[in-house]
């Protein structure tokens, strides 16, 4: 698929510059052919030099050989699988063979070799602000691939650094545009969404490297933490919202223990309590499931109201 730059960006010249395929034929048979010629002129030319002087006819044909095989072997080139040659010819493009082997092209071009393998960048870790003006660290690692060889060449000046430094740029504006937890708003945060801001992020790096013929397979983050200076801040503050989120569990489920045990001594009948025996048992049962450590039994020997 060939991927088309952002309308009004780039050089005119090379916005509406896309790959085509190459004139090129099949090298190996040129190969054979140009062997031979130069083969056959080597031999007339040596023949012409040690022969009479009359024999200017076969010194002829040998250069007419010679610059033949010249002309057919200086054409061949070799295309490696995974790899391109873009053909340029007096500095125009003149297409692009992508097929691996032995081809035959206009011998007077220029054949640049450009790389269509999957490639992996990982970008460095950046310091940034996230929404919330923390400052994070994060890095991340991006799976890019050239689909537009022509693009790719000319432009944009060198797209590997290209693309190095737009996947930097989004990984920057990803990080500051949302906040590095959501603290249970609901709302899209880095560390609890990370499926949808990577989803994110691999969408804004292709749309900023298009122009320069370039797909993005996928993105990663490989690291994403708060900052040195605030860590400590931030991990206090994290324990003690898991411990207030424990504690609120705990609770609850001591509220429905001593709901139950109630309605249990209610439904069968076991003992008849009023209302200030009812708010003794709901006040111990609730120190016994409440407490963190062990509580310790008291026997009570006189009445229930002493």
């Amino acid at each position: 698929m060939v991927m088309q730059p952002p309308a009004g960006t780039g050089n005119p010249a090379t916005a509406q510059l896309a790959e085509h395929e190459a004139w090129s034929i099949r090298g190996v048979a040129v190969l054979a052919v140009g062997q031979v010629a130069l083969w056959v002129g080597v031999a007339l030319l040596i023949s012409a030099l040690t022969s009479s002087p009359g024999s200017g006819a076969a010194a002829l044909w040998a250069v007419i050989l010679l610059v033949a095989a010249g002309l057919l072997l200086s054409g061949l080139t070799q295309v490696v699988a995974g790899e391109a040659r873009v053909v340029q010819l007096f500095g125009r493009y003149r297409g692009t063979v992508r097929a691996a082997g032995l081809a035959y092209v206009n011998p007077f071009t220029r054949r640049r070799k450009v790389s269509v393998r999957l490639r992996n960048h990982e970008t460095a870790v950046a310091k940034v602000n996230d929404a919330d003006g923390n400052p994070i660290e994060i890095a991340a690692v991006v799976v890019w691939q050239v689909q537009d060889t022509a693009k790719a060449l000319y432009a944009v000046d060198d797209f590997p650094q290209f693309v190095a430094f737009q996947a930097e740029t989004a990984v920057r504006h990803i990080a500051s545009s949302y906040p590095y937890t959501s603290h249970g708003s609901g709302q899209l945060s880095l560390r609890d969404n990370a499926e949808e801001i990577t989803g994110r992020l691999s969408a804004e790096i292709a749309d900023r490297v298009a122009p320069a013929g370039v797909a993005i397979i996928e993105s990663r983050l490989t690291r994403l933490s708060y900052a040195p200076e605030i860590a400590q801040a931030m991990l206090r503050q994290q324990q003690a919202s898991a411990v207030v989120g424990a504690r609120q569990r705990i609770v609850e489920g001591a509220v429905s223990m001593v709901q139950l045990a109630l309605q249990r001594l209610k439904d069968e009948d076991v003992i008849e309590l009023d209302e200030e025996r009812k708010a003794a048992m709901v006040s111990n049962l609730l120190v016994v499931l409440c407490s963190e450590q062990a509580t310790q039994q008291v026997v009570n020997t006189g009445s229930l109201y002493q």
